[in-house]
Order: C-alpha cells, then sequence, then structure tokens
C-alpha cells in the first residue's frame, strides 16, 4: 500500500501556474490551500481565473453578434488578469504571514519526509485554511489548470508533490483500515473508493496529533467557528439575495412574456378584425356598386320601353290621323266627283273651271299626304305630283290652244268628253286606291321594322345584363377564392407557429425530464457511496471519540442533530468527482449544500487531495 501510494504523486495547481491544457485533464481548478484561502479572502471564484477562448464564447452565445463577442472577450480578459494579479498579490501576503509565524520550518527532501512532519505541515495548513468553504473545490464550470511546484512557497515545497494518500502509515493503522473496510463492505455491499479509504488513513494518523493539540487549537477552533458561522450566515445572506433577484427578474421576465404574448394576441386579433371589416365594407361597396348598376340598368330598359311605347303610340296616332285625313279626302273626293258630273251637266265653262279647281284642290291634298308621309315616300310622291300638274298644265294649254278652234266641237264631243272624264275618274279611284295600299302596306312594313328592332333592342339589353351579371358573378368569385386563400395561408402561419411552440415546449419538458432522471441517478449513486463513506468514518470518530472522552471532558460531543442531517444529506462532493460523466451543473448543485455537512462531520480539520 505504500509502494502505491507513493507511486502517484501528482503536483498541486495554484495560482502561479494556470495552465489550460493540464486543468482539462483535472476535476478542480486550484488544489493549493492557500491559492483557495487567497480566493475565499477576495470573494472571487477560481473558475473565474481560467482563460476562456473566443471561440468559446461564441459557442456559449451563439446569437450574439461577432463584434459584441469580441468586445465581451476584450473585457472579459482584461477583468481575469485583473483578478489574477490580485489573488497572487493576496498569496504571497498569506504566505509572508505564515513564514513569519514559522520561522523555523526547514526544506526536507519530498520522498524523506516522515510522518511528524508531513503531520505539521498539514496542521499549519489547516490552521491558515480554516475559513475555506470545501464546495470551492467543486465549483460548476470547466476545470483549472494544475499547478506545479517549482513556483510553491518553500514553506511547502516538500509535500506539494504528493496527495493525502502517499502518508506512511503504521501497519495498526493499515489493519484498522482494512478492517473497517471489509466491514462496511459486507454490510452495505459497497466497494468503499480509494479516495474514502485515503481520507479514513488521514483521519487515523491525524488522531494522535488531534490528541496532542485539541487543548491548544481549542479557542482557535471557536474563533474559526464563529468566523466561519459569519461567512456562512454573509453566505447564506448572499444566497437568499441571489434566489431573490432571481426570482425577481424571472418574475419580471414572466411578466414581460406575458405581456408581449397578450400584446402579440391584441395585434391579432385588431388585424384580424381589421380584415374582416375591410372584407365587408368591400362586399358593401360591391353590392351598392351592384344595385346602382342594377338601377342603371333598369331606368335605362324603362326608358327605351317608354321611348319605344311613345314611338310606337306616336306613329299609331299618325297612322290614325292619316287614315282619318285619307278617309275624308277620299270622302271629299266622292262628293267633289258628283259635284262634278253635275257642274258638267250644267255648263261648260263652268266645267272647265271645275275641272281646274279640282285639279289644284287634287293637287293640294295629294302635296298634304305626300308631307305625312317619312321621307321614302316624298320624293315619290313629289314626282307623281309634278308629272300630274305637267300632264294637267300641257292639257290645259292644249285646250286653250284648241278653245278657239274646238268651239263648234265641243258639242260635239261633250258625249264623248264626258265619257272620257268618267274613266279618268275611275282610274283616278283606281290609283287613289293602289296608293292607299301601298301606303298601308309601307306602314305595315315600318311597324314589322320598328318591332324587330325593338326585339333586337331589348336582347340586346338582355344579353348585356347577362354579361354583366356573368362578369360580377366572376369578380365576386375570384374575390372569395383570394380571401379564401388568404385564411388558409394565415390559418397555415398559426397552425405552424403553435406546432413550433409545442415543440420548443416538448423540448423543454424533454431536456428537463432528463436532466431530473440523470440528477435522481447521480444523487441515488451519491447517496449510497457518501453512506458507505459516512458510516467508514462515523466509525473511526467513534473510536476516536472513546479515546478522546477521557481525556477531555470538558470538550464538547458530537451532536446527534449533526450525525442525522450529515446522513440525510450525505457528503455528495466526494462522490461526485468519481463520475466524470456528471453534468456540471448538477455538480455544482450537489456540491453546494454538502459543503457544510463536510466540514462539520470531519474533525480532522480541513482535507485537501489532488485528484485521484
Amino acid at each position: 500500500m505504500g509502494e502505491q501510494r507513493s507511486s502517484s504523486p501528482r503536483p498541486r495547481m495554484d495560482l502561479t501556474n494556470l495552465n489550460p491544457a493540464e486543468a482539462q485533464r483535472s476535476r478542480y481548478v486550484l488544489t493549493s490551500p492557500r491559492s483557495l484561502e487567497t480566493c475565499t479572502h477576495l470573494g472571487i471564484k477560481p473558475v473565474g481565473l481560467l482563460i476562456k477562448s473566443l471561440n468559446e464564447l461564441i459557442a456559449e452565445q451563439r446569437d450574439v453578434p461577432f463584434e459584441v463577442m469580441r468586445v465581451m472577450h476584450e473585457s472579459y480578459e482584461k477583468e481575469r488578469l485583473r483578478l489574477l494579479e490580485m489573488c497572487r498579490e493576496e498569496r504571497e501576503r498569506i504566505i509572508l504571514a505564515a513564514g513569519d509565524r514559522c520561522p523555523g520550518s526547514k526544506r526536507v527532501p519530498g520522498l524523506e519526509v516522515g510522518p511528524d512532519s508531513e503531520l505539521k505541515d498539514h496542521s499549519r495548513d489547516r490552521q491558515t485554511m480554516g475559513s475555506i468553504p470545501y464546495a470551492d473545490l467543486c465549483i460548476k464550470g470547466k476545470s483549472a489548470s494544475r499547478s506545479s511546484c517549482s513556483h510553491r512557497d518553500p514553506e511547502r515545497s516538500t509535500v506539494c508533490s504528493f496527495s493525502l494518500g502517499d502518508l506512511r502509515h503504521t501497519p495498526a493503522t493499515e489493519m484498522k483500515l482494512d478492517r473497517l473496510t471489509k466491514d462496511i463492505k459486507r454490510e452495505m455491499c459497497v466497494t468503499v473508493p480509494e479516495r474514502d479509504r485515503k481520507i479514513v488513513a488521514l483521519m487515523l494518523v491525524k488522531h494522535q496529533e488531534e490528541l496532542a493539540s485539541l487543548k491548544l487549537c481549542q479557542q482557535e477552533e471557536q474563533e474559526r467557528q464563529e468566523a466561519r458561522r459569519q461567512q456562512e450566515a454573509q453566505r447564506a445572506q448572499a444566497e437568499k439575495q441571489r434566489r431573490k433577484k432571481l426570482q425577481q427578474s424571472m418574475q419580471r421576465w414572466q411578466e414581460e412574456l406575458e405581456a408581449r404574448r397578450r400584446l402579440r394576441e391584441r395585434r391579432e386579433t385588431e388585424v384580424a378584425g381589421q380584415r374582416e371589416l375591410e372584407v365587408l365594407l368591400q362586399e358593401d361597396r360591391w353590392r351598392r356598386m351592384k344595385e346602382e348598376v342594377e338601377g342603371q340598368r333598369r331606368e335605362k330598359i324603362e326608358a327605351a320601353q317608354k321611348d319605344a311605347w311613345g314611338r310606337k303610340r306616336y306613329q299609331e296616332k299618325l297612322l290614325r290621323e292619316k287614315e282619318e285625313m285619307e278617309e275624308s279626302e277620299r270622302e271629299r273626293e266622292r262628293r267633289v266627283a258628283a259635284e262634278k258630273e253635275q257642274k258638267a251637266r250644267r255648263s261648260k265653262g263652268c266645267q272647265e273651271k271645275k275641272e281646274r279647281k279640282r285639279l289644284q284642290e287634287e293637287n293640294r291634298r295629294e302635296l298634304l299626304r305626300h308631307i305625312l308621309l317619312k321621307q321614302q315616300v316624298e320624293q315619290q310622291v313629289e314626282e307623281e305630283g309634278e308629272q300630274m300638274r305637267s300632264k294637267l298644265e300641257k292639257k290645259l294649254r292644249h285646250s286653250c290652244e284648241k278653245r278657239a278652234q274646238a268651239v263648234e266641237a265641243r258639242r260635239r264631243e261633250l258625249k264623248e268628253r264626258a265619257a272620257r272624264e268618267d274613266e279618268q275618274i275611275q282610274r283616278a279611284q283606281q290609283r287613289a286606291r293602289l296608293h292607299s295600299f301601298q301606303q298601308l302596306t309601307h306602314k305595315h312594313i315600318l311597324v314589322q321594322l320598328s318591332q324587330r328592332r325593338m326585339e333586337k333592342a331589348a336582347l340586346h339589353a338582355s344579353a348585356q345584363q347577362r354579361d354583366r351579371a356573368q362578369q360580377a358573378r366572376g369578380h365576386n368569385e375570384r374575390r372569395q377564392l383570394c380571401h379564401q386563400r388568404l385564411r388558409e395561408r394565415i390559418h397555415r402561419e398559426e397552425e405552424a407557429a403553435r406546432r413550433v411552440r409545442e415543440s420548443c415546449v416538448f423540448m423543454k419538458d424533454w431536456r428537463r425530464e432528463r436532466l431530473r432522471r440523470q440528477r435522481e441517478q447521480i444523487q441515488e449513486e451519491a447517496h449510497r457511496l457518501a453512506r458507505a463513506s459516512f458510516h467508514m468514518r462515523d466509525r473511526v470518530r467513534q473510536q476516536t471519540h472513546i479515546v478522546m472522552q477521557p481525556e477531555s471532558q470538558h470538550h464538547r460531543e458530537p451532536d446527534p442533530k449533526d450525525q442525522s442531517e450529515a446522513l440525510q444529506e450525505p457528503q455528495v462532493p466526494l462522490v461526485v468527482g468519481l463520475c466524470p460523466s456528471v453534468p456540471l451543473e448538477v455538480r455544482g448543485s450537489l456540491a453546494r449544500p454538502a459543503a457544510a455537512d463536510l466540514r462539520k462531520n470531519m474533525h480532522c480539520g480541513h482535507v485537501e487531495e489532488s485528484p485521484s
């Protein structure tokens, strides 16, 4: 066993040789008692003295810009150098103070240090390190580098290369240690780690020295206990304030998050309401426009119908007036013809005069009829009137020329002329009937054309109405389709955001559950090993207490309450170091609550050991 302990010496890590390459292979940042005491006096965590590269900062905060990270790295490096310089100055002061208290110490070769010199060195270290909390050895984060023995103070150069397990024990101590280990293994079915074996061996070795120096150190122990209680009270108050601030910040963060969520929901509600209002206003505008278009279309149709009906009534009125005039003219013609027949018999001169008047009256009647007809008939009527007038004028001139010659022949031709006049009257009547028939046929044709035009206008209006209605329906369908697509897109976006939130919540719950399971597993394993270690140390304390009780009756006995608390809350930091796979967060959370119990249960003073 002595050969095994002497073959595994490791250098300690202090403020003079912070090497990141060696710190990554170690569980601790600092193992030197004076370096740890320096950090404790200044209130600085050893992890804050580690060198941290820019890439590590960027990996920790990926969402921060590079320039900001560079400035943060520069400020961190300046602060680290300042704190390191302060710690080194404080360490030099502590070394000088320790040298003043122990001026007779000498340097002894490392491999030939006896138990007495080692016990004295460790006793002096224990006195110097009385106020160092053990939880600082198990801080969260990366491990720092180990220090070399070349820069250590000459007072401690004899033991700087050895761990606590390298102390030489007597055969009785080794036998007692083996017996305790076998008893614990048989009772609890747990193999006690080598680290706890070393601690128990140290307790047994130091027990003799404790018996001798107990009376001398009682006053100092009381002072240290008082200082420790004050520091613990200050630390508890600081922890309480930190937790209170953390709770307040978490509460503010939750309130801000809830306010942002309510604001986002209110904005989404306002946007949705505004969109619905715009849709309703748009539909109302389209409905009003449609009603206006329908009203205009109905007004146009009604106006067209009224115009067509008025034109039809006017045409019918004109036709009736024309028919009445034609009927009166025909009646008048019949009366005139009868009068002509009577007047023709009376006298020749009156007959000629009446004939001229009749022709003039007939011409006037023909002219009036032709004026009432449309432009299509006027030209024909005028030509016929011109022919008739030229014919009558020709007859009149012929009659005037032959008047002198036909005075005698008129008498003979009276009957022939009367017959010819009857024949002319018949021809005039036939011509009048033919003309009236042609006019009536033309009127029927005009009526049919007007009806066709009205039908075409109605068909065109209905076709335009159908086209407008179809265009309006198509536009409304396109608008509805666009609105439906917009609603579907909004729904898809909301669904995607909801799925993202659910996935984030699920991942957080999953990580929380995984950490909880890991923490429970680690705590269970740590509790088992810690219980075994505690039972082993408790037996050593009981044995040492039985020996110490007759010699120091006035010394305070161990409080059963402390032992029960130690049983309930075992020394987890002793076991956490054996589990490299434990997350750093879990190590820190398990190390902090067990530091006070560790110091309370160890009557041998502060224990410092390099990683096994």
